[in-house]
């Protein structure tokens, strides 16, 4: 279990990070601070493993908190949570494991989680990996379980989830999926990933061009050709 301290000198930043990491296993909130002088005393007493700090707050920013914990030892994970973007540089001078910008998106949360985990020797990335993909329509929320994704596609700006209930539109780029998924995903055009443990076998049309078989589903998604090698070894694999 990953103990976390955040640090935030607004309520509904405190709030929203507080509810993200409730949703996620593997981790802890074990207090809050809305600065950095009150993080530093909370520290001593709580010892957390790792801290969500904000850059600009009253009495120490975060910047300042950072280089303080660097003399600690051992020495906290810190991952920056901030409206600015031009403090980058700064916050991984002081050994920052990542830097995410609010609002804070939970996908984005989950990879600074695994590279705090890995910092700590807490153990494996996968123990917080994600078991759905959210798509939000308005106000609603859509949770796709993964065991339930047939394949993954961008088009235009959009990301497309085809998925066993129909499509859905999410807002991660298929390069960020593929690399969090990549046990899970296998890619068989420049804009296309497909499950593998749906992948059934190889179909050539009537203009030569190859498509996937899939189970469960009618769907044929189209494959490069520079990638017809890599399924047929894959086949051949399993």
């Amino acid at each position: 279990m990953m103990h976390i301290l955040i640090v935030d000198d607004e309520p509904l930043a405190l709030s929203r990070l507080r509810r993200l990491l409730a949703e996620i296993p593997g981790c802890e909130v074990v207090g809050e601070a809305l600065n950095g002088r009150e993080a530093l005393q909370k520290y001593s007493q709580l010892k957390p493993d790792l801290l969500l700090l904000d850059i600009h707050m009253p009495e120490m920013g975060g910047l300042e908190l950072a280089a303080e914990l660097k003399l600690k030892s051992p020495q906290p994970a810190i991952v920056f949570c901030t409206a600015f973007d031009e403090h980058a540089l700064q916050a991984f001078e002081q050994q920052a494991l990542d830097y995410l910008l609010k609002p804070v998106r939970r996908e984005r949360l989950i990879a600074a989680l695994n590279k705090a985990r890995q910092f700590l020797g807490l153990g494996s990335a996968d123990a917080v990996q994600r078991k759905y993909l959210r798509s939000r329509v308005g106000e609603k929320v859509i949770l796709i379980p993964m065991e339930e994704i047939y394949c993954v596609r961008a088009e235009d700006k959009y990301t497309i989830i085809c998925h066993q209930g129909g499509d859905a539109i999410i807002d991660e780029p298929l390069k960020e999926l593929e690399q969090e998924f990549a046990a899970e995903f296998l890619r068989i055009h420049r804009n296309t990933l497909v499950a593998r443990d749906k992948i059934r076998g190889l179909h050539r049309d009537s203009k030569g061009q190859q498509h996937l078989l899939l189970e469960g589903t009618k769907l044929t998604p189209q494959v490069s050709r520079r990638n017809v090698a890599v399924i047929r070894d894959w086949l051949k694999e399993q």
